[in-house]
């Protein structure tokens, strides 16, 4: 199994994990701006990007990360997570690979709430109908805030989509599973990053694991949504530059 990835500059390692509406093109503003000081590293999630979606068994997106971190011979990084990333991130973490974590909008320990699983079941609907322009623009509206431009918000869809069709096309479709993580037990610097505009279900997440993580920082952004890093991309580059 081939892992896409890529990396640029040098100095201490930073690994991009891009949330699971996108792909690794949702750092493109973030890695040109990391790259002049550090060695910057972003990988593709199997059925993402420029990633093929299959698996000969079960298989975990923190476990593919680690090994194209062991293959680049990086033994600790920083990692930024975005949404589902997050918990990426937290199991890397646990696993010794994290010298400090930055997590945007990242999904907890918490139990899905009402407003998610709305979410989730429209998107279900929309696929099940085959409209997976309707669903990946579903996406680009539930998660974008109010900062976002034309141009990120024709991003997402264009990444949005290009996973669903990924998805959809396997055959079979190949199981992945998460490893147990105990947040509390992962006493790294953290950053956590919530936007206001966020679900509420994100909020909540955001909160409850800045509360969980020993060393974590909350920041909340008055004007972003869920997927900041594209909203005001320059704005993200300054506060990771500035916390890494």
């Amino acid at each position: 199994m081939t892992i896409w990835h890529a990396e640029r500059g040098t100095g201490e390692p930073v690994v991009l994990l891009h949330s699971t509406a996108t792909d690794s093109g949702m750092w493109d503003h973030q890695w040109e701006a990391l790259a002049e000081r550090f060695r910057v590293i972003k990988v593709d999630f199997r059925g993402y990007g420029h990633t093929p979606y299959q698996a000969e068994k079960p298989y975990n997106h923190a476990d593919d990360v680690a090994r194209v971190l062991a293959a680049l011979g990086v033994t600790q990084a920083a990692l930024v997570g975005s949404s589902g990333a997050g918990r990426v991130a937290l199991e890397l973490a646990a696993a010794g690979l994290a010298g400090r974590l930055v997590l945007l909008n990242p999904i907890s320990t918490l139990e899905p709430t009402p407003d998610l699983r709305a979410y989730w079941e429209e998107e279900g609907r929309l696929l099940e109908r085959g409209d997976v322009q309707g669903a990946a623009e579903l996406n680009a509206r539930t998660l974008l805030g109010p900062e976002a431009t034309d141009v990120a918000w024709r991003r997402v869809v264009e990444m949005q989509r290009h996973a669903f069709e990924v998805q959809l096309a396997a055959d079979p479709e190949p199981e992945q599973f998460e490893h147990e993580v105990s947040p509390a037990d992962i006493d790294v610097p953290a950053l956590v990053v919530a936007g206001a505009h966020d679900l509420p279900y994100f909020l909540h997440s955001a909160h409850h694991l800045a509360g969980e993580l020993p060393r974590a920082r909350l920041v909340e952004l008055e004007w972003a949504g869920h997927l900041p890093a594209l909203e005001r991309p320059e704005e993200i580059s300054s506060l990771l530059l500035d916390y890494l």
